[in-house]
Parts: C-alpha cells; structure tokens; sequence
C-alpha cells in the first residue's frame, strides 16, 4: 500500500519512482518491493519504465485505483474466511461471514489512492499553535 501511494503522490507529475528509493524512504528491502511491484504490475496496476531514468508508476489515475484493489492483486481477496467455504460451519454463521466479507469488500473499494493522496496533502497544509 505504501509503494502505491507513493505512486500515486508522483503520477500527476508524470514521475517515474525507482523501487530502490522507495524501499529506502519506507525501509524496506529493495527486492522484497521490487516483487512486489512485479506482482502489482501483473495485474495491471503497475507500469515499469526501462531504461536509465526507468522505474515504476500507476498505469491509472490514482482517483480508479482502489484499496481493494491492492489488497486483491496482492491477497486474492479483501477478505476470506475458510468458514465461507466448510461444510461444517453453520448456515446462519456463513450468512453473517458473508456479511463481514461484503462490508469489507465495500470498504476497500470505497477509497481510492486519490482520496488518500489529497488527505495527506491537507494534512502537510496544516498548521499546528
């Protein structure tokens, strides 16, 4: 989440971001991003820039890029449970699961990196007394 709303903070610009200086700004190992970035760019969230002044940046605009659609290119899902899927688990415990599963499915998809790329924005415009 944190590459792609680095992504997301430079796309505007057009920017090209080197998996190497965001894995240094957020401490992370480089070719743990760098798989990640892979994996993101997979499912098309991603593109990769070659060459020299090659990197990465969003293939869309951050305002159809969701949370969930991060979590699901990386998870699978938003949310699962193996009771959704048991035999064993009662009817009316797989319903309510169900509801839990929707609710966080709606969740996600509801925010999109250019809302948070603007709330960080307004936050950096503040001024504390």
């Amino acid at each position: 989440m944190r590459a792609v709303l680095e992504l997301a903070r430079g796309h505007a610009t057009g920017a090209v971001q080197r998996a190497e200086d965001i894995a240094a700004r957020h401490g992370l190992p480089p070719n743990y991003l760098v798989q990640i970035l892979i994996e993101l760019k997979t499912r098309g969230l991603v593109r990769s820039v070659r060459g020299k002044e090659g990197g990465y940046r969003l293939a869309r605009p951050p305002a159809e890029v969701t949370f969930g659609d991060v979590l699901r290119a990386m998870n699978g899902a938003v949310f699962d449970t193996p009771a959704l899927a048991s035999g064993q688990c009662p009817p009316e415990l797989q319903r309510v699961w169900s509801r839990l599963q929707t609710a966080a499915e709606s969740a996600a998809d509801a925010v999109n990196f250019q809302q948070l790329v603007e709330e960080g924005a307004e936050k950096e415009r503040m001024f504390y007394i």
